[in-house]
């Protein structure tokens, strides 16, 4: 009998731990279920009504990103380190919804300052309790790391004004492609973005005020929210001669309100 635990127990040790899945199939299979295109697929809503109920699968996610060593992470490749990172902030801005759903109507019913669900340490990540500001702003964003602006249209805050939730994970081997898509994407909502002829202006998100010297360090060849804007011309006008305006950079730019409505399918 204690032979036989002895071995068993050896055998268990010697097991290799699973390895990570790159692909995300387990997240992937949670978003072609209960998120949906709409606008011409340029934006989206969550089912979290269908969310709640896959429940366990959604914490199933969630554990095997809290599982990951901080030693394992830093051996993986840029990409890989951006798709973990945007995923895991995205699948766990699910779970803190869903933490009060459906008895709440916008991300910040949480509040801004006490209770603030981005600042709030409601998961662990590489062994240490961690925040939503943690994953975007102390590594996605930190200067010299990724470098990489886009990354604003890839994480997304459960609102209807910030950029779409994707029906599929972040995945490296198609990181720069997806990225390229959701901000494409996002800038073809006239609802979020768009020129005013009659104003000859751009009216477009307040991320790109929030966020706008992530657009002026060169990263990416992005060197103003301005050239930004002109490289996009045509998802932003209709007419020739109103794309040559933002083209030419001669358009004023604003910034519209920021709707944070909850972005539940139920409404």
């Amino acid at each position: 009998m204690i032979r036989t635990a002895v071995a068993a127990l050896a055998m268990c040790v010697a097991l290799p731990a699973a390895a990570f899945d790159h692909a995300y199939a387990a997240w992937g299979a949670l978003l072609q279920r209960h998120v949906r295109y709409i606008a011409n697929g340029d934006a989206s809503r969550v089912d979290y009504a269908g969310m709640k109920r896959d429940h366990a699968a959604l914490k199933a996610v969630l554990a095997d990103f809290e599982q990951v060593p901080r030693v394992e992470f830093d051996a993986w490749t840029k990409p890989q380190q951006e798709a973990f990172l945007m995923n895991a902030y995205n699948a766990l801005t699910v779970e803190k919804i869903l933490t009060r759903y459906p008895d709440i109507h916008s991300i910040r019913d949480f509040g801004t300052v006490f209770g603030n669900p981005w600042k709030d340490k409601f998961f662990t990540l590489f062994g240490e309790p961690m925040s939503l500001d943690g994953i975007e702003h102390g590594m996605l964003r930190k200067e010299g790391v990724y470098d990489e602006p886009r990354v604003h249209f890839a994480v997304v805050c459960a609102s209807i004004g910030c950029p779409m939730l994707r029906n599929e994970p972040f995945v490296a081997g198609r990181l720069d492609a997806q990225l390229e898509d959701a901000m494409r994407r996002f800038l073809s909502d006239r609802s979020r973005n768009r020129y005013d002829a009659a104003s000859g202006e751009l009216q477009v998100s307040k991320i790109f005020d929030w966020y706008g010297k992530d657009f002026e360090r060169g990263w990416h060849g992005y060197t103003s929210v301005k050239a930004t804007l002109a490289r996009y011309a045509g998802l932003l006008a209709d007419r020739p001669e109103d794309r040559a305006v933002v083209r030419e950079r001669k358009a004023g730019v604003s910034f519209l309100d920021y709707d944070w409505s909850l972005n539940d399918i139920a409404r």
